[in-house]
């Protein structure tokens, strides 16, 4: 199956904010990851990433100096990776905060903390990786409005 990361970008985003609203953070909070994850890939995707063809997976190109890179991390890994994307004018325009709300320590997010009790869950958590979520969002409707994203 061939990934859709902006309509993964879309729900997840739209289904984490219906939980956020219920306050149903624990899931949220899963959810604002994988909304900017899947947002990112899919910018990646504007600015040189590849998809195999036979796996599905995404990957930088080799160069003359550096191997093939998968791009099979979640998003507390992704957003340091997106910046390697960027250049000249995509560089300024496209850019992320310097601070990777995902991967700070505290509060970080990691994939697996889906298996995490949900009273280690609260609102300045969650609403730390929502705003890191929304800023990849803001990042995906500037592609589409300048038309790098149909």
């Amino acid at each position: 199956m061939n990934p859709d990361f902006l309509d993964a970008h879309h729900r997840h985003w739209e289904d984490a904010e219906i939980l956020f609203n219920n306050s149903r953070l624990p899931n949220a909070d899963h959810l604002y990851g994988m909304a900017a994850e899947c947002g990112l890939k899919r910018l990646m995707m504007v600015f040189g990433m590849m998809i195999d063809a036979a796996t599905g997976k995404p990957y930088k190109p080799a160069t003359a100096t550096s191997p093939i890179q998968w791009e099979t991390k979640h998003v507390d890994q992704i957003w340091t990776r997106y910046q390697t994307y960027l250049s000249g004018q995509h560089a300024i325009d496209y850019a992320l905060p310097a601070d990777d709300p995902f991967n700070l320590p505290f509060p970080e997010w990691k994939a697996e903390q889906r298996y995490a009790s949900r009273s280690n869950f609260d609102s300045a958590r969650v609403q730390s990786h929502r705003e890191g979520a929304l800023e990849v969002q803001n990042l995906i409707k500037k592609a589409e409005i300048d038309g790098l994203i149909p």
